[in-house]
């Protein structure tokens, strides 16, 4: 069985791919982005190739390269770089898997194909386990995303007897806003040390900008200093509320790191589009309102 040298816990950053104004990816800055989620967030954790970095719009082979990039750039100075190797094709899945072994990754995790369905929890696992198959010595992650997938399989009903079934399965990245489904998840696996990340995107991709907020809330509340925490996280809540209202995805993502951290995001890749020059302006009048700089200061 599979077990990282260290358990994945606390924040997991969902990374954003730089990309140029011409829609190439721009590994220039990617060190860059290592040392400023390190050091001025506090996060050492993350999750690459997933919704927010656009996975999906990249070829094979960008893909590699990136997920290569984040592997690199990331030794000494990361506790873990976990891969999303999803594809609607079994194949690539598990090149993508092979590879992030290959490249010292320390996970990999994989989304329901959402093409040509599973239709039922067997055949989804059958799906998940040819992939982990693919990458035995990393542990193996299942990225629960149905807003986007269509496969309304439960989690909880997924994770029953799973490991059973891929040997390597080490937890779930639920991004979901069925609370019901993962707490029950959390509450029947409690036992198995699985890591349960919590990754609706209003949360998980934020961290790449307001990760040191919430470190700080998390570190109040574990000290029993209340009043702070909730101070934290109604500081967090107010620039979540405001983006929400004007549009947030991630175009809109993109856009508000690279205001926050000064290093270019650039624009997404088609379909998708750049974030309007009212949204980037509302969003710096927004920071500078809210004092925002003091809050993550």
């Amino acid at each position: 069985m599979a077990s990282p040298k260290k358990r994945l816990q606390g924040l997991v950053a969902a990374t954003i791919t730089p990309m140029t104004e011409h829609g190439e990816i721009n590994f220039s800055v990617i060190g860059q982005y290592v040392d400023y989620l390190v050091e001025k967030q506090g996060v050492k954790n993350i999750f690459v190739n997933g919704t927010t970095g656009e996975g999906l719009s990249l070829s094979v082979s960008e893909r590699r390269q990136v997920a290569e990039a984040w592997v690199t750039k990331g030794r000494n100075k990361l506790d873990q770089v976990v891969i999303h190797v999803g594809a609607l094709s079994l194949k690539e899945s598990q090149e993508l898997a092979r590879h992030a072994a290959e490249i010292g990754a320390d996970g990999i995790a994989v989304i329901a194909p959402f093409f040509l369905k599973p239709w039922n929890k067997d055949v989804l696992i059958n799906f998940l386990r040819e992939v982990a198959a693919a990458a035995p010595a990393l542990p193996f992650y299942y990225y629960h995303v149905p807003a986007l997938t269509g496969v309304k399989i439960r989690a909880e009903e997924l994770l029953d007897g799973i490991q059973e079934k891929i040997p390597t399965f080490q937890g779930l990245k639920f991004s979901d806003t069925d609370l019901l489904d993962f707490g029950q998840c959390v509450d029947q696996h409690r036992q198995r040390q699985f890591a349960f990340l919590f990754g609706v995107d209003e949360l998980f991709s934020t961290y790449n900008y307001l990760g040191k907020k919430t470190n700080q809330m998390l570190e109040a509340f574990e000290r029993k200093d209340f009043s702070s925490a909730l101070n934290c996280q109604f500081c967090i809540q107010r620039f979540i509320n405001f983006v929400i209202k004007l549009g947030f995805g991630v175009s809109q993502t993109k856009a508000i790191m690279t205001l926050v951290s000064g290093i270019p995001m650039g624009p997404p890749r088609l379909p998708l589009q750049k974030a309007s020059r009212e949204f980037t302006d509302n969003v710096k009048a927004k920071l500078k309102s809210l004092d925002f700089l003091s809050c993550t200061d």
